[in-house]
């Protein structure tokens, strides 16, 4: 069983187990994306994250590109804003990036080809990202004469300052394989076992509690912000678990284990 939304540039699929499937569906233009649906995007999300039966979300693309960042007949309108214009337009794809990073669920990207620019930056936002060996790569901005910046924080939260050193200043095409080495892609398989390969981390994610993975993410942003230096980290890391044990979930999953069971959240 499954739920379906269609539009023109994106597809949403809700499956039984929870499993929300968004996928980019302009494979003529390589999946870039222009105003139009960085906004679809955006407020999907929005209501994905707010649905209590969904517990995964997927980002996918149709064709041979994952993305190839902006659309190029925006990029023709964008040549004509003036700043007040740009500045919104450059707000709207801050608010879409923000969404995604935010979702209260965790959010998987399988990268099937090309992910460019601003496609990069979907990808980095996303908790796990896994890619087929026949994916490539680029943070192409600054041959344009732009730069990365609004994905900026995402990408360089996945591959770190000195790898964006690199990559943001050359514009040069990666491999699959070197955006494994730098953190930007957590896995990388051959392209016919991707389904494969995507499948095996849904099965692992649906295994957790919904409010627990919540839980997990928000405890993840605030320690890599944080120092274990700081005696507050330390007290607040200890009432996260305390908080967290306590709750019908945290209940449950431990009786489960003692018991030898599987939890109320494990569909069979």
């Amino acid at each position: 069983m499954s739920d379906a939304k269609t539009a023109a540039s994106l597809f949403t699929e809700i499956s039984g187990r929870g499993v929300a499937t968004l996928t980019l569906r302009r494979p003529d233009v390589h999946n870039a994306f222009d105003d139009e649906l960085i906004e679809r995007l955006r407020r999907e999300l929005q209501g994905l994250s707010k649905d209590p039966s969904v517990r995964v979300v997927v980002l996918e693309a149709e064709g041979k590109s994952f993305s190839a960042g902006a659309d190029l007949n925006w990029m023709k309108r964008m040549a004509t804003y003036d700043h007040a214009d740009n500045l919104q337009d450059a707000n709207n794809l801050g608010k879409m990036m923000a969404t995604l990073s935010r979702m209260r669920q965790p959010t998987v990207a399988v990268v099937q080809g090309a992910a460019l620019g601003g496609g990069v930056g979907l990808v980095a936002a996303c908790d796990i990202a896994i890619a087929s060996d026949a994916a490539v790569f680029a943070l192409s901005e600054v041959r344009l004469g732009l730069i990365p910046a609004v994905i900026g924080p995402y990408v360089i939260n996945a591959i770190g300052e000195r790898a964006a050193s690199r990559y943001f200043l050359t514009a040069e095409r990666f491999s699959a394989a070197e955006a494994h080495r730098i953190g930007l892609v957590h896995e990388v398989v051959p392209a016919d076992e991707l389904l494969a390969a995507r499948n095996g981390v849904l099965d692992n994610l649906l295994l957790g509690g919904p409010a627990a993975l919540a839980e997990a993410k928000n405890l993840i942003s605030y320690i890599s912000n944080a120092t274990t230096k700081d005696e507050k980290v330390v007290r607040d890391t200890a009432g996260h678990i305390a908080r967290v044990r306590a709750t019908d979930e945290g209940q449950e999953g431990v009786a489960a284990f003692l018991n030898k069971r599987k939890p109320s959240w494990v569909r069979e």
